[in-house]
């Protein structure tokens, strides 16, 4: 955990922020309404204003905040008072900064955070406005970013209003040195109300000129109605020498030099000087910030880049929608293939193609229903009072093909496809977040199927899904006790039909269900927090056993290792897989990683430059079923590569399938060119077997040659002597 570092102008900085008056023990009011639309505008559970003490943090506004640790030294915010601008943090979990920080290991359990820094009129860092939530996000926009610098000008105008109230407590300096260029409106008036001293922001609400002060009285920019019972405030005052233990109204009606009505908010407050009470008023236009709130309520309710509803205004209105109750559908849409198009094209682009797809959901439905983008390329749909399965999924499929339609942005036509989940109530559920998550589970399954997809929630999806949750939460036990173990999958050579290498393939030895395929668990591996420390695992494992098969008589024997895209983002995996190398003494040749697309995509700039250090080294790299996504032929132009594996798809289909047939030619014919080694997977016959030698492809793999298979098994097949089975 690193520490913030503290200010060369500390002293300076606590002095200014003694001005204000604030500690522990007391909140500012007039700062809840900044939290709470915080909040309600980002969709967040925690909204703070956090002030920055010597040694501790205490909160001059909050909400959602229980308890939590005030030491300096542990907070976000004492980091961003450093800061300039907003400070975001999209996966605390991922940042050096505050991976290991108590509020993110601890009960707080903080994942998400974005903080703009509130400073002095001198400059001087106070603390900071903050949202924060308990789930990462990534999709924290420039645009949110700029909505919560404008609630950060709210927050510093409430706090100068409370300096000023404070200051005015105190040892008073001239009224040009303590209020002349304040932005807030301020006003001294004497026991007569005669106004003393105004400033610029004071004459500008009610409409007069700076001189006008001379021939006034307070009173007179009241309305009539209040004037009497603000003139006997006044004179108890008077006759109490002070204001203490008098009811004061926090607004009034105010009446401008034009005659127009107003209502403003204002502070009273009263000292003696030379026997006599003087008074001080700060005015705030009211009409002015019941705009401004509105306006920002607005904004909290729509998606700044489409228009759209966002997601607090989706969830609200399906929860509207059941509680009156009535059935609804609802339908969440994801783009196939996004990232892929806005790295290509850049996010100009890409954000006038996400304005397209809104425009065409918006003529896909009637009035009545109400579209939203989720965030990122996710949109949703609610459909009010809709109950028929059919109608939705004709719906959906509509959608789709609008969707898929040419895009025409700045002369550049593109296409996108989208996939789509459908969930419906009261038949699935009667309660909102859960059919929200069916529609999800739906989404989800609708993606794994492939690009282009509609599926319809049933309840085996949450089975899965918790099938899945059960799993991520045994995979610590299952690390712990070591209850993973390798198989391996022969591949062999078109030419001469010899074992050349194999496939190293991981399965689980579950104490209860037995030997566990990788589709059993992988899915919650892959997206936990496990999969770099497994992956490590799985390489030094096969190398091992790689290396000592080799020294057991195949000295030419290639093992091959899939990745996971954590082992890219943790560590340096270059150096980890050449040390892991040279502790078995195995050549780097006789190693080959295997990647897919998704890895490489998902993490393109990390990756590239990891595998072209390995592949410097003389480790092979292979490119994992190729020909299933849409960037692979980019790829092979980029990517350092050894070898690329056809996936099974195409090979099942050779025979049968002159598309299939022509794919895996095209495949063969690049992977000479390109001057790379190729591998078919899946073969299980020998007609494919014999056509693929034809086609002139280099090795092979499938249930032709033998499944994946345990260590003692596959010793048999290389002819390496089983009763001596230990690893070297």
């Amino acid at each position: 955990m690193k520490c913030p570092a503290k200010f060369a102008n500390e002293s300076a900085r606590l002095n200014a922020l003694s001005n204000y008056g604030l500690d522990g023990e007391q909140m500012l009011q007039s700062l809840d309404p900044v939290v709470r639309i915080a909040s309600r505008m980002f969709d967040m559970p925690v909204a703070a204003v956090n002030m920055i003490g010597s040694d501790h943090v205490f909160f001059a506004a909050s909400v959602g905040l229980g308890a939590v640790d005030m030491r300096r030294d542990v907070s976000f915010c004492a980091h961003a008072i450093n800061q300039s601008d907003v400070m975001v943090v999209p996966d605390a979990t991922l940042d050096d900064r505050f991976h290991d920080n108590p509020l993110v290991i601890g009960e707080t359990n903080l994942r998400f955070y974005a903080g703009v820094p509130l400073l002095s009129p001198d400059g001087l860092a106070l603390g900071a406005l903050c949202v924060i939530d308990d789930r990462p996000h990534n999709d924290f926009s420039q645009d949110d970013q700029q909505r919560l610098l404008e609630l950060a000008k709210m927050a510093s105008d409430r706090l100068e209003l409370r300096r000023i109230e404070v200051s005015s407590e105190r040892t008073r300096p001239p009224f040009e040195e303590y209020a002349g260029n304040s932005s807030s409106a301020v006003i001294w008036f004497d026991e007569q109300l005669h106004i003393l001293e105004w400033n610029a922001a004071a004459a500008a609400i009610v409409g007069y000129d700076l001189k006008d002060k001379n021939a006034l009285q307070f009173d007179q920019l009241l309305a009539e109605h209040e004037r009497a019972n603000f003139r006997a405030l006044i004179g108890h005052a008077i006759d109490a020498h002070s204001l203490d233990r008098l009811e004061l109204p926090a607004e009034a009606n105010g009446l401008r030099n034009d005659g127009s009505k107003f209502r403003f908010g204002f502070s009273l407050f009263g000292w003696r000087d030379a026997g006599h009470m003087k008074f001080e008023v700060i005015l705030k236009d009211l009409s002015a910030q019941q705009y401004e709130e509105e306006a920002l309520r607005q904004q909290a309710t729509i998606d700044g880049l489409t228009g759209l509803a966002n997601r607090g205004k989706f969830y609200r209105h399906v929860e509207e929608i059941l509680l009156s109750p009535a059935p609804a559908t609802v339908l969440m849409i994801d783009l196939d293939g996004f990232k892929d198009v806005n790295d290509t094209l850049g996010h100009t682009l890409g954000d006038a193609i996400l304005r397209e797809v809104a425009n065409r959901l918006l003529q896909g439905v009637s009035r009545q229903d109400l579209v939203a983008r989720i965030g990122g390329d996710e949109f949703a749909i609610l459909l009010p009072h809709v109950t028929d399965a059919t109608a939705a999924m004709q719906l959906a499929d509509t959608i789709l093909t609008a969707i898929a339609q040419p895009i025409n942005v700045d002369g550049n036509e593109v296409r996108v496809a989208a996939s789509c989940g459908i969930a419906q109530a009261p038949a699935q559920t009667q309660e909102a977040l859960e059919l929200v998550g069916n529609a999800d589970l739906a989404l989800f399954k609708a993606k794994s199927n492939g690009r282009g997809r509609v599926f319809m929630f049933i309840p085996a999806l949450r089975m899965e899904a918790m099938a899945r949750r059960l799993y991520g939460l045994e995979l610590h036990r299952a690390v712990d006790k070591g209850e993973f173990l390798l198989f391996y999958q022969p591949q062999i050579s078109m030419v001469n039909g010899a074992v050349t290498g194999a496939e190293a393939l991981i399965r689980w030895h579950h104490p209860e269900r037995g030997i566990l395929a990788p589709a059993a668990f992988l899915p919650a591996l892959e997206g936990g927090p496990l999969a770099a420390a497994v992956g490590s695992w799985v390489l030094d494992e096969a190398c091992a056993q790689a290396a000592y098969w080799r020294r057991r008589g195949a000295p030419e024997f290639r093992i091959g290792v899939n990745l996971f895209g954590a082992q890219f983002r943790v560590g340096d995996l270059a150096t980890e897989v050449m040390e892991t190398l040279a502790r078995h003494g195995l050549p780097a040749e006789a190693l080959e990683l295997e990647v897919t697309e998704n890895i490489v995509l998902d993490n393109d700039d990390i990756v590239l430059g990891i595998l072209q250090r390995l592949r410097q080294q003389g480790v092979g790299i292979a490119f994992d079923d190729f020909g299933t996504g849409y960037a692979s032929l980019s790829l092979l132009k980029t990517y350092p590569l050894s070898r690329i594996k056809i996936d099974k798809s195409f090979v099942r289909g050779i025979l049968t399938s002159k598309r299939d047939a022509s794919v895996v030619r095209a495949i063969i014919d690049m992977a000479r060119n390109f001057d790379l080694q190729i591998i078919a997977e899946g073969i299980e016959t020998e007609a494919e077997y014999n056509y693929l030698r034809s086609e002139q492809c280099n090795e092979a793999q499938g249930y032709l040659f033998g499944a994946p298979m345990p260590v003692s098994q596959f010793e048999s097949l290389l002819g390496i002597d089983d009763s001596v089975t230990a690893i070297a």
